[in-house]
């Protein structure tokens, strides 16, 4: 694939666990990366120096978790932490991208390819809601045809 295509890694904030996916705006279409783990919101730093090495994205994506009146929640406002931690580190454009029912809507499509008796304590959506939220990033920012 030819280098001018910019590539993206895109995190779903998790006190516990971060979603994550890949994606290029060729395809404009998100692949679920496995989570990674969180202690109280705060990654292993390590595991995404080697995502960074692995994908070198031009930018990152990162969800916000905003209330459902758009308001700023406590969640949002350690997102926007960690986005701008993930500036700092790495020295690339970060976007905050409204995440409100990513998950919900995960779910729900993890219920359509799985079946409706999926348990969730065995199932993570937090790559799915990824992939939705940087999909939803790439339709946002679709220039003309």
């Amino acid at each position: 694939m030819s280098d001018k295509y910019q590539t993206y890694l895109c995190f779903d904030f998790g006190l516990k666990r971060f979603g994550v996916a890949s994606g290029n705006e060729l395809l404009k279409k998100g692949s679920e990366l496995p989570p990674i783990q969180a202690k109280d919101g705060i990654p292993d730093w390590s595991i995404i120096e080697k995502l960074v090495a692995e994908w070198k994205p031009n930018k990152f994506i990162v969800g916000l978790p905003l209330n459902m009146d758009g308001s700023q929640s406590d969640m949002s406002l350690r997102a926007t932490k960690f986005g701008k931690r993930l500036k700092g580190r790495f020295n690339k454009e970060v976007e905050m991208m409204d995440e409100r029912l990513s998950s919900y809507e995960a779910k729900n499509q993890i219920k359509i390819q799985k079946g409706k008796h999926i348990n969730f304590g065995d199932h993570s959506v937090d790559g799915a809601a990824a992939c939705l939220i940087l999909e939803s990033w790439f339709s946002m920012n679709e220039g003309p045809l």
